[in-house]
């Protein structure tokens, strides 16, 4: 009697759990930079999320992109905020769903990756970097970041048959903020940055700019996708995106929003945004394995011919 009384004391306190967990959603950011900024900006679009979906919406803030998406696989972030690179990873890896894209504060589709550097560092070109690497420190992105890893190690490195893990003197990895503040303080002679971080410097410290050389900057990066789990009941995951596709209403929420990345809003997106980031991802591939010295031309044709089957695939879906 005690034992079946202890059995269904456990079970309700089990139930109990799951129905409290059920009333709330975790929402990942990723860390761009420290998690107190990242707090600032993103805890009223959150409250607000709370009171337009009838649930606590809490900002879940981990240490690196691969946090988040761990995070989101099993399940304890439910909503999650990604560059494309990231994103990709979610989707395959952590049955998420791209549903919204963000919208820039002046309109442009999208953002840029830089190679930045310090004024006083000696360092005016991209070609200095290529040709002098062992003589220069270097800081990386997130292992997971679409402008702070990806987009410059394709288009600077892979592209002129170079690592940068070898290349350079000595590597490290960041976020944004922290490449930013280490070529700012002449911790490292260049870094990857992006047009967002230099777009809040020039509004926010404008004399740290000042102090900044651009040395490289990409082509065109997709804005940022939210993305929720797919398994999220339907009605829920239509109450989500139609509060964030209205967002930005009237002059409070224009505001949080600008100093959310300085954006204007929200646009409904699919998966589909992500196909350009899997073929630059796949095209990094295939130099890679064009120049693997270690591999038999038997094993280099087959893996050629697997990536260009990939790749054709998705210029047919991109169509």
């Amino acid at each position: 009697m005690i034992r079946s009384l202890k059995s269904l004391l456990a079970a309700a306190a089990i139930a109990f759990t799951g129905l409290a967990h059920a009333q709330e959603l975790n929402f990942g950011i990723i860390a761009t930079e420290k998690a107190g900024a990242l707090k600032q900006m993103w805890e009223p679009f959150l409250d607000d999320m709370s009171k337009a979906v009838g649930m606590k919406v809490n900002g879940f803030y981990a240490t690196d992109y691969a946090g988040i998406i761990e995070a989101q696989r099993f399940n304890k972030v439910q909503i999650a905020w990604y560059g494309n690179k990231s994103a990709i990873e979610a989707v395959d890896r952590a049955n998420g769903e791209v549903f919204v894209q963000f919208i820039d504060l002046d309109g442009t589709p999208g953002y840029y990756s830089y190679l930045i550097t310090h004024k006083d560092s000696g360092v005016t070109s991209l070609d200095q970097v290529l040709k002098n690497g062992k003589d220069l420190t270097f800081g990386i992105g997130d292992p997971s970041s679409t402008s702070g890893t990806l987009v410059p190690t394709y288009y600077v490195f892979t592209l002129n048959n170079l690592d940068p893990k070898t290349h350079f003197k000595v590597m490290r990895a960041s976020n944004h903020e922290g490449n930013f503040l280490a070529v700012l303080n002449k911790q490292v002679d260049v870094a990857t940055s992006n047009s967002e971080m230099t777009q809040k410097m020039k509004e926010k410290s404008p004399e740290k700019l000042d102090q900044i050389r651009i040395l490289w900057t990409s082509p065109l990066i997709p804005r940022d996708p939210l993305v929720y789990r797919k398994d999220l009941p339907a009605d829920l995951k239509k109450k989500i995106q139609d509060f964030t596709v209205g967002y930005g209403k009237d002059e409070r929420e224009k505001e949080i929003l600008k100093n959310m990345y300085r954006l204007a809003g929200f646009k409904v997106s699919t998966d589909a945004q992500l196909l350009p980031i899997r073929q630059l991802e796949l095209f990094k591939d295939r130099k890679k394995v064009e120049g693997d010295a270690n591999l038999t031309e038997a094993e280099k044709k087959a893996k050629l011919a697997d990536l260009d089957a990939k790749l054709a695939d998705l210029a047919k879906q991109m169509k």
